[in-house]
């Protein structure tokens, strides 16, 4: 059975840190490249970062360049999102992600999200 457990979220201050966290089971971890998507009220998701499956290539949305760090732990089947000097417009659920492409299909699956919010 997959699962994709994110934790970490919570209410924090503008300028403030946070650190999620994604916890996979079920699946190859290592096999799988790895995401950080997030949802605000009234807005499409989008992407937040992603890191290939051996960590060695990663790539952000540039509104959290600069800011947000990811990282994945695969003798421990985690990603993580370092969240720093956050802002309002990054108050969202976000999502842990994973994606394998193979030939003639992509495997997919998320997690149930976790509440980000920033405010004073």
């Amino acid at each position: 059975q997959v699962q994709l457990v994110e934790s970490g979220g919570g209410l924090v201050q503008p300028g403030g840190s946070l650190r999620l966290s994604c916890a996979a089971s079920g699946f190859t971890f290592s096999s799988y490249g790895m995401s950080w998507y997030r949802q605000a009220p009234g807005k499409e998701r989008e992407l937040v970062a992603t890191i290939s499956s051996s960590g060695s290539s990663t790539n952000y949305g540039d509104s959290v360049k600069g800011r947000f760090v990811i990282s994945r732990d695969n003798a421990k089947n985690t990603v993580y999102l370092q969240m720093n000097n956050l802002k309002p417009e990054d108050t969202a659920i976000y999502y842990c992600n994973a994606e394998r492409r193979l030939i003639g299909t992509r495997l997919r699956y998320w997690g149930q999200g976790t509440q980000v919010t920033v405010s004073s």
